[in-house]
C-alpha cells in the first residue's frame, strides 16, 4: 500500500491546510522546515497538500519551529493521529487505485453529493450485474476473482446512502436519458438495473432526475460527468472541507476546489436543475423505458 492511499483523507487535508497557515504565520519557508526536519522539500509539500499522513514526531517538530500555542499543539496532534486511520476500502488492496481512494474518502465524509452522469449509471446506483459487465469490458486482462473484488468495492460504497452514523449524505443526481437507454447486453439485467435505480431514488435522502433528449443540450455537454461534494458545517464554523469538484477519466481523476472553479460547476449544476423534470416525472420516464424492454 502506498503512503498516498494510507490514512484518512479529510484529516490529512485539514491538517495540511492548518500546517500551511501556521508556517506562513511564522514566516518560515519550506526549505527551512526541510532542513530542520532533515527531510525533502517535496515531502513537506505533500504533507501540506494532504497527500500523505504525518508522523507524530514531525508534527511536534513543526509546532516547535512555528512556536504554536499548547492548544494548537493539541489540535495538530489530534489531527496527525487521525491521518493514519484507514478507511474500509484499504482492505481491498490495490484494486482501489490511489487516485480513487482519495475520492472514496471524500465521498464517505461528504454531507451532500451532486452529480451529473452523461454515459453510465452512477456507481452508487449500480447493481452487481451492471457493475460486473462494466469491469469485464474495462479490465479484460484481470481474473474473474480480481474483477469480483472491484465489484465488491463498488457495492460496499453504496452503504453510505443508508448509514445512520454519521447521517447518510444527501444525494442529488441528474442523469442524461442516454444513460438509461444505453443498456448492457443482458437485457434482463438492464431491466433489473433500472428497477434498482427507482428503488434507490425512493430513499428520503436521494433525488434522481432525468434530463430527456427533448430538453436540448445542457451546459454540462461541455463538462461531461462530474460530482460536486459538499462537507459538514459544524454549528458556527466553516465546513470541514471546501466544496470540491471531482472529474474522473479512465486513468485518473481531477479534484478542483478553487472558488472560481467550483462556481463554474455550480453554474452548470443550476442549468441542469432548470432543464431536468422533477423526480416524479423522471420516475415515469424510467418506468416507460423499462416497459419498452417488454420483459
Amino acid at each position: 500500500m502506498t503512503e498516498e492511499t494510507s490514512g484518512s483523507t479529510v484529516p490529512r487535508r485539514q491538517l495540511g491546510r492548518l500546517l500551511t497557515e501556521l508556517r506562513e504565520e511564522a514566516h518560515v519557508t519550506l526549505d527551512t522546515v526541510a532542513e530542520a526536519l532533515d527531510c525533502s522539500r517535496q515531502k513537506l509539500w505533500r504533507i501540506e497538500k494532504g497527500l500523505v499522513p504525518i508522523r507524530a514526531v514531525d508534527a511536534r517538530a513543526m509546532c516547535d519551529l512555528y512556536q504554536v500555542s499548547d492548544d494548537m499543539r493539541a489540535i495538530v496532534a489530534g489531527l496527525a493521529k487521525e491521518t493514519r486511520a484507514k478507511g474500509w476500502w484499504h482492505s481491498y488492496g490495490d484494486v482501489v487505485p490511489s487516485w480513487f481512494s482519495l475520492y472514496v474518502g471524500l465521498e464517505s465524509s461528504a454531507s451532500m453529493l451532486r452529480r451529473y452522469d452523461a454515459e453510465l449509471i452512477p456507481g452508487l446506483f449500480q447493481t452487481r450485474e451492471y457493475a460486473a459487465e462494466l469491469f469485464r469490458r474495462k479490465n479484460p486482462h484481470l481474473s474473474a476473482a480480481e474483477r469480483e473484488k472491484m465489484v465488491e468495492v463498488r457495492l460496499h460504497r453504496q452503504h453510505v446512502l443508508v448509514r445512520r452514523l454519521p447521517a447518510a449524505p444527501a444525494l442529488r443526481v441528474v442523469l442524461s436519458e442516454a444513460v438509461l437507454r444505453r443498456g448492457i447486453p443482458d437485457r434482463l439485467a438492464m431491466v433489473g438495473q433500472l428497477r434498482h435505480l427507482l428503488s434507490v431514488a425512493a430513499l428520503p435522502n436521494v433525488s434522481v432526475r432525468v434530463l430527456p433528449f427533448s430538453a436540448g443540450p445542457p451546459l454540462a455537454s461541455e463538462t461531461g460527468s462530474f460530482v460536486l461534494l459538499d462537507f459538514p458545517r459544524p454549528l458556527g464554523r466553516a465546513a470541514t472541507e471546501p466544496t470540491t469538484v471531482y472529474l474522473e477519466n479512465i486513468t485518473g481523476a481531477l479534484y478542483l476546489d478553487r472558488p472560481t472553479e467550483v462556481a463554474a460547476y455550480e453554474h452548470v449544476w443550476r442549468d441542469l436543475e432548470t432543464l431536468a423534470p422533477d423526480e416524479a416525472e423522471s420516475a415515469r420516464l424510467i418506468t416507460s423505458i423499462i416497459e419498452e424492454h417488454h420483459v
